[in-house]
C-alpha cells in the first residue's frame, strides 16, 4: 500500500522542488538587494513615513560608514530561507538617512560619556580606549540612533504568466510597531539595481527607446567622498526616453557642472545612432550662448578638440554633416557654419493671384517682420507699436484686384522701409521696375498731388497746399510713382516719405480725395487703409527707420530659405544642431531662438494634427534665464510656455540650464520632469526647490557641497532622487582625428 503511493510521492516531491527552484530564481532580484555582510542595525520605531534604527559602531566600521543622505535597505526577509513572494513581509523597504535620532537610553550615555571624557583630559589616551573606559561600557555607547526617511517598498508582483518581477512603490503599505526589520547598507550589485530602477509604466511601450539607458556618473553621498564607502564603481544610467517630450531643469551656480552634464547627456543621445542593435537618430538642439559648444575651447582643461561637443562625430567615425552649427557670423575655423539670417524683402513674385505662390515668395518677409516684432516688442512709442501690430500675411481672398492692389501696397511701403533702414536688396530687387507700381497709385490722386487741387477746388479757384516747398515734393513723390523706367529704392523710400506726409496734411488736397474714392470703393476702406498708414507712420519719424535697421544683422539679401526651416529639417534628420548665439545681442537672440522654436512647435504640430508621429527632438537651452520668460511673465501663448505645456504629445523634449530656480516661469517648472541639482548657493533658490518631490532633504547638502558635478538627479521613470557624481566630458577621439575639430 505504502509501495504504490512512492510513484506519486516522488513526482509530488519533483514538482514541489521545480516550484521551489522557480520561486527562488523568481525572487532573486528582491534578495539580491539584501546582503547580510552589510548588516548595519535594527529598525526601532516607524510609521508611514520615517523609520528610527540602532546602528552599532562595530556595524557601521564593517561597512565603511553610513552617511548622510545614503541609502539603506530594510526587511524581514532572511536571505538563506525560502519565502513566498506573496506574503506580507516579502518586501524590502528603500530608506535614506537624514540625521541622528535620539534613543531612550541617551541621557545616561551622555553622562558616562562626560566622566571618560574628564577621566581622558590631558592625557595620551582617547576617552573611547580600553584605559579609560571597560569593554562593556564602550559597547554599550557603541549604539546609536539614525532617523531615516522611507522611500518607498521593493515587492515582487505576478506577472500573466505567473512569473514575478521586481517592482517598486513610493510609500509603505502597512507597518506592524512590534516587528523589529534587519537593516542593509546597499554596495555594489544592490546598490547598482536601486540607483537605477525604472517604473516601466512610466515608459511608452511603443517607443523604440523605451528600454535604453545610457551611463551619467557613479554614485556619490556625499562632499567627502571616500573610497572606503565601497559605491564610486557603482555606475548610475538615465533613459533617453526620460527626456524626450519631457521638460528637464540643470539649476547651478557657475562652474559646477550643468554644462558638463549637458555634453553627456547630448553625446549619450547622439551616440544612439551607433547602437548595434536598433541604431536610432534623435534631433537635437543647443542654444548655445555662450559659444562653450559651437567652438573648441580648454573649459574645464584638457584638449580643445576633444572638449567641443561639435566634434562628438568623430568619435565613431560619424559623418561631419551630422552636427551643424549656426551662428551670426562664420569663423574661420567653422567655414561651413550655417547663418542665423533671412531675406527680409522675400522673393520674385510672378503671379499675384496665385495666393501658395505669394505666400512662399514672401515667407521670409513675414518671418522678418515676425522677428522686428521681438527686437522691438519693448518699445514704448506709439507709431512703433502701431506698426508692430500691421499683419502682412496674405490674405485669403487676394483674387480680388482692390484686396490685391492694397496687399500689393503694403509690400512695396515695407520694403522700401526696409531699403530706407539701410538693408541691402537681394539681386532680383537690385533697382525697383515698373511693374512694381502697376495699378498701385490713382491717377486721380496723382494728379492732385502734382497740381496742388482737386477738381472741386479748382472750380472754386483754392490752391490747398501750405506752401510751394510742399508742393514740389508732392509733385516729385507723384513724378516717382509714374515712373516708366527702372530706378532706385532711396527714390522709391523717399516717395513713400512724402506720400506719409501729403496723406497727414489736412490741406494738401488728400481728405477731399479719399471722401470721393470711398463714394465709388465697394469695401469701405480708405485708399491709404490702415495697416498701410501704420506702415507710412513709420516714414515720418527719424527713429522709425532706425528702429527696422535692428534687423540688419538677421538679413542676408543672398538666402533663400527662413533660417528656422533650415533647423528644423536638420532636426527632423536626426542631426545635432548647435546656434551659436554668443555674438548675438540679447534681442536678436531672444527674436531668433523664437523663431527657431515656434518652427519647431509649428512644423511637429502640424505632422501630429494629420495623424502621423513627429519626429523626437530635444532642445537644450544654455543660461535659459536669457531666453525663457522670467518667473514674473504669465503670458500663456509665449513658446516656450506652449512647449512647456503642450511639447509631450508632439514630441518636443526642453532640456534648460541656469543658476537660479526662481529665475524661470512657474507654468515651465510646474511642468519640469527630470531634474539635475548642484550646488547653489543661497535659500532663496533651495525655498524654490523645497517645492518639488524630495529635494527638501538635501537642501543643506545642495548649500554646502561645492564640488564639480556633483548632482541630485530626479528622473522620470526614477521614483527617487539619486545623488550623482557626473562623468567628466572628454570625447574618445582617435589621434588621427584630433585635428580635424574645426569644420
Amino acid at each position: 500500500m505504502t509501495q504504490s503511493h512512492e510513484p506519486m510521492n516522488a513526482l509530488l516531491n519533483k514538482e514541489a522542488a521545480k516550484k521551489a527552484e522557480q520561486e527562488k530564481r523568481d525572487s532573486k532580484p528582491l534578495l539580491n538587494l539584501i546582503q547580510p555582510d552589510k548588516y548595519v542595525g535594527e529598525t526601532l520605531k516607524m510609521d508611514f513615513r520615517e523609520v528610527i534604527i540602532n546602528v552599532n559602531d562595530h556595524h557601521r566600521g564593517l561597512v565603511g560608514g553610513v552617511p548622510h543622505l545614503s541609502y539603506l535597505v530594510a526587511s524581514r526577509i532572511r536571505p538563506e530561507t525560502a519565502f513566498d513572494p506573496d506574503a506580507e513581509d516579502s518586501s524590502v523597504l528603500l530608506l535614506r538617512v537624514l540625521g541622528s535620532a535620539p534613543l531612550p537610553t541617551d541621557s545616561m550615555d551622555t553622562i558616562i560619556r562626560a566622566e571618560a571624557v574628564r577621566r581622558a583630559t590631558g592625557r595620551t589616551h582617547f576617552w573611547d580606549e580600553r584605559q579609560i573606559m571597560d569593554g562593556y561600557t564602550q559597547n554599550e555607547l557603541n549604539n546609536a540612533g539614525l532617523r531615516c526617511e522611507i522611500i518607498g517598498t521593493f515587492y515582487l508582483t505576478r506577472k500573466t504568466d505567473g512569473s514575478t518581477e521586481l517592482s517598486f512603490g513610493t510609500d509603505l503599505s502597512n507597518f506592524y510597531p512590534n516587528r523589529g526589520l534587519k537593516v542593509y547598507k546597499p554596495t555594489d550589485s544592490a546598490l547598482h539595481t536601486i540607483v537605477n530602477y525604472r517604473d516601466p509604466a512610466l515608459s511608452p511601450e511603443e517607443h523604440e527607446l523605451r528600454n535604453f539607458t545610457v551611463p551619467i556618473g557613479h554614485v556619490r553621498y556625499a562632499s567627502t567622498n571616500r573610497t572606503m564607502q565601497g559605491i564610486d564603481t557603482v555606475s548610475v544610467s538615465i533613459a533617453p526616453m526620460d527626456l524626450l517630450a519631457q521638460r528637464s531643469a540643470l539649476f547651478g551656480m557657475s562652474r559646477t557642472g550643468k554644462s558638463n552634464t549637458t555634453k553627456i547627456i547630448a553625446r549619450a543621445i547622439y551616440n544612439l545612432r551607433n547602437s548595434p542593435i536598433k541604431p536610432i537618430r534623435v534631433g537635437q538642439l543647443i542654444m548655445d550662448y555662450n559659444g562653450e559648444y559651437a567652438n573648441e575651447n580648454t573649459q574645464g582643461s584638457g584638449d580643445a578638440v576633444a572638449n567641443a561637443l561639435k566634434n562628438v562625430y568623430l568619435e565613431n567615425n560619424r559623418t561631419v554633416d551630422d552636427v551643424v552649427t549656426y551662428g551670426l557670423t562664420r569663423p574661420d575655423n567653422d567655414p561651413s557654419r550655417k547663418l542665423l539670417q533671412i531675406n527680409a524683402y522675400g522673393g520674385q513674385i510672378a503671379n499675384w493671384d496665385n495666393e501658395e505662390e505669394v505666400a512662399a515668395a514672401l515667407d521670409m518677409l513675414q518671418v522678418g517682420k515676425i522677428i522686428l516684432g521681438d527686437l522691438l516688442g519693448d518699445d514704448d512709442a506709439k507709431y512703433i507699436k502701431n506698426f508692430l501690430e500691421v499683419d502682412l500675411s496674405v490674405p485669403s481672398d487676394i483674387q480680388d484686384n482692390g484686396t490685391q492692389i492694397r496687399y500689393r501696397r503694403q509690400i512695396l511701403a515695407y520694403q522700401a522701409l526696409l531699403s530706407k533702414a539701410g538693408l541691402k536688396q537681394p539681386p532680383h530687387f537690385k533697382n525697383v521696375k515698373p511693374s512694381f507700381l502697376k495699378n498701385l497709385f490713382n491717377a486721380e490722386l496723382r494728379k492732385i498731388m502734382k497740381e496742388g487741387k482737386d477738381d472741386e477746388e479748382t472750380a472754386k479757384g483754392k490752391n490747398s497746399q501750405k506752401n510751394s516747398s510742399d508742393l514740389v515734393r508732392y509733385r516729385l513723390a507723384a513724378s516717382i510713382f509714374e515712373k516708366t523706367e527702372e530706378f532706385s529704392w532711396a527714390e522709391l523710400a523717399s516717395a513713400f516719405e512724402i506720400l506719409a506726409d501729403f496723406i497727414a496734411d489736412k490741406k494738401s488736397g488728400y481728405t477731399a480725395f479719399n471722401d470721393k474714392y470711398l463714394t465709388g470703393s465697394n469695401s469701405g476702406q480708405n485708399w491709404a487703409d490702415s495697416k498701410l498708414e501704420r506702415i507710412l507712420e513709420m516714414f515720418r519719424y527719424i527713429n522709425g527707420s532706425r528702429a527696422v535697421a535692428k534687423l540688419e544683422r538677421n538679413h542676408e539679401p543672398n538666402v533663400d530659405k527662413d533660417f528656422a526651416g533650415q533647423v528644423y529639417d536638420d532636426l527632423s534628420d536626426g542631426k545635432l544642431v548647435i546656434v551659436d548665439q554668443s555674438g548675438g545681442d540679447p534681442q536678436l537672440n531672444d527674436a531668433a531662438a523664437k523663431r527657431i522654436m515656434w518652427a519647431i512647435f509649428k512644423g511637429n504640430q502640424s505632422i501630429f494634427t494629420s495623424g502621423k508621429t513627429p519626429p523626437d527632438i530635444l532642445v537644450y537651452v544654455e543660461e535659459a534665464h536669457n531666453l525663457l520668460p522670467n518667473s514674473s511673465n504669465l503670458d500663456l501663448k509665449d513658446v516656450w510656455v506652449r512647449t512647456a505645456k503642450e511639447g509631450s504629445k508632439y514630441r518636443i523634449g526642453l532640456v534648460y540650464a541656469t543658476q537660479e530656480v526662481s529665475s524661470i516661469q512657474r507654468n515651465i517648472l510646474k511642468n519640469t520632469a527630470n531634474w539635475f541639482i548642484a550646488h547653489l548657493n543661497n535659500t532663496d533658490e533651495t525655498k524654490e526647490l523645497r517645492k518639488f518631490y524630495d529635494f527638501a532633504n538635501f537642501e543643506d547638502s545642495i548649500l554646502r557641497a561645492q564640488d564639480r558635478g556633483f548632482l541630485r538627479v530626479k528622473t522620470l521613470s526614477n521614483p527617487y532622487v539619486n545623488p550623482v557624481q557626473i562623468e567628466k566630458f572628454v570625447l574618445s577621439i582617435p589621434v588621427s582625428d584630433a585635428t580635424k575639430g574645426g569644420k
